[in-house]
């Protein structure tokens, strides 16, 4: 009788980081469940982290013999996902690797991970259904810290390297950031007061956990800045389509100012003057806001704009946006006034330098040449960084905008 002496092995797949340092991921949804056979790349579980829901593929191709978590609940990066069996020697993704600069195709979702094996580690960036690329080195020694927390460290003259990690799996907190800027004392003398009866169930999450994150940074990074006016578009035939004229007009205001266009790192100080404008658009959903970017847009036709903000809102109310699609925004604008208010003080997120928002058209009265007339307005307010852009700047930028939105067409 023929004896099966196959060898397998049980290999433990961690949680890998799913971009820029983020800590942690809420679980969507299982494709699969403890029993299952999985082929290498084939789609295991949906995820959520910061303001995407984006797809975790099988690193192995084997039987599936643990999941550690369900549906709902937050897993922290670095830790056990999933229990793998596999025949010894089977080859992983780690093993597949693509030359550095090769591209995922368009419209592939990317996942950005960490895995480790005996004593090297594999940055591992896997694309849903494609080949992936990797980074083999030995051992070494590496900073884990999220965005926010590098900013800070940054801002404050912190060598993230010389802070002591307390995170979970070596990851440097802002605790860890302000202890070695010795300005722990100080945070904890401020601590916000305990909210009582709160339970799992009110943590926020996803879109909304992103947004406090964000906002919490520019609080903490941006010396803002608003100024605030008028367009009359009495001049305009018809409506038209109002948000790609803001578009239009946003690229115009870059043209009379380039530097609301740009990038700024503290640490320099140094100020990078983009030449292509990607507008970030902010889209309210149930979730919360989440902030797809059009990329360059001034290169696009009033036809093509419209086309792609159609596309993206869609997308982006259906929880369907790519991370990649989120990223690499020089400058934002937020429509708030298609639900309800005339002014706002937009926040500027960074590294970005500047924020429009307009609200909602007004009837105004207006001086006319011999007597008093009603007009059509957008109101505006322009958020900007004062550590980099002068008020100057600012004003020439927001002449730009309203000179191009009072013409006729």
């Amino acid at each position: 009788m023929a004896i099966n002496h196959e060898i397998t092995k049980v290999t433990v797949f961690n949680l890998p980081d799913l971009g820029e340092g983020l800590p942690e991921a809420e679980i969507v949804a299982w494709l699969v469940k403890e029993g299952d056979r999985v082929e290498l790349d084939q789609p295991m579980l949906s995820v959520e982290t910061a303001k995407a829901v984006v797809e975790v593929p099988s690193p192995y191709a084997g039987k599936i013999t643990k999941l550690y978590a369900k549906a709902g609940e937050t897993v922290q990066t670095g830790r056990p996902l999933v229990d793998f069996e596999l025949p010894a020697g089977a080859a992983n993704a780690a093993s597949m690797q693509v030359p550095d600069d090769a591209a995922p195709a368009a419209g592939q979702g990317m996942v950005v991970g960490h895995m480790e094996s005996s004593n090297e580690e594999f940055i591992d960036r896997a694309i849903a259904g494609g080949a992936r690329r990797g980074n083999r080195g030995g051992a070494r020694e590496r900073v884990r810290a999220a965005p926010a927390v590098r900013m800070l460290a940054r801002r404050l003259n912190v060598q993230l390297a010389t802070c002591r990690a307390t995170g979970r799996h070596g990851l440097i907190s802002v605790d860890d950031v302000l202890a070695a800027a010795n300005l722990g004392a100080a945070r904890n003398r401020a601590v916000a007061p305990t909210v009582p009866g709160l339970t799992d169930a009110d943590k926020l999450r996803g879109p909304r956990k992103a947004m406090a994150g964000s906002m919490a940074l520019s609080r903490d990074e941006v010396a803002m800045c608003t100024i605030f006016d008028d367009a009359d578009i009495e001049a305009w035939s018809g409506r038209g389509d109002i948000t790609g004229r803001l578009i239009r007009a946003i690229v115009a205001g870059v043209k009379a100012e380039p530097g609301l266009n740009a990038l700024f790192d503290p640490a320099g100080p140094a100020r990078k003057i983009m030449e292509q404008v990607h507008l970030a658009i902010a889209v309210d959903t149930a979730d919360g806001l989440i902030v797809p970017v059009l990329k360059n847009v001034g290169a696009q036709s009033a036809e093509q704009i419209r086309a792609a903000l159609n596309d993206i809102k869609v997308r982006t109310r259906e929880r369907a946006i790519l991370p990649q699609e989120m990223r690499d925004y020089t400058f934002t604008l937020s429509n708030f006034g298609t639900m309800a208010g005339r002014y706002a003080t937009p926040l500027v997120v960074p590294p970005t330098v500047a924020i429009l928002g307009c609200g909602k058209l007004q009837r105004d009265v207006v001086a006319g040449a011999t007597a008093p007339e009603i007009h059509m307005r957008i109101p505006l307010s322009l958020t900007f960084d004062h550590r980099c852009i002068t008020g100057g700047e600012a004003c020439r930028f927001l002449a730009g905008v309203i000179e191009d939105l009072a013409q006729a067409s």
